[in-house]
């Protein structure tokens, strides 16, 4: 079992960066494939981005390609989400995920374990 406490949400103009951090608890951060997600108000959960267990692989949403990076040190059980060139539109609750699997997935409903969330507002 894995608890995660995601942090570095904040308020930011169009244009702006955050770096969210996950950070996990427990000793086998690295056999958990992780992922990230957001929920806008009124919006479903959507898949942002998920890396595998070693990082080496690493899925985006199109929505954030090029603008978004996931990464992990697994020497300190934690993953990242470096957010680029921000819009209004990613304004949301992110949320990141766990699974304990080789597989990486997109789709909420594999992960097993979830943070409390992280919220990011981009103003216009």
């Amino acid at each position: 079992q894995v608890q995660l406490v995601e942090s570095g949400g904040g308020l930011v103009q169009a244009g702006g960066s955050l770096r969210l951090s996950c950070a996990a608890s427990g000793r086998t951060f690295s056999s958990y494939a992780m992922g990230w997600f957001r929920q806008a108000p009124g919006k479903e959960r959507e898949f942002v981005g998920a890396i595998s267990r070693s990082g080496g692989t690493t899925y985006y949403a199109d929505s954030v390609k090029g603008r978004f990076t996931i990464s992990r040190d697994n020497a300190k059980n934690t993953v990242y989400l470096q957010m680029n060139s921000l819009k209004p539109g990613d304004t949301a609750g992110y949320y990141c995920a766990g699974r304990q699997s080789i597989v990486v997935v997109t789709t909420a409903d594999e992960y097993r374990y979830w943070g409390q969330g992280t919220q990011v507002t981009v103003s216009s």
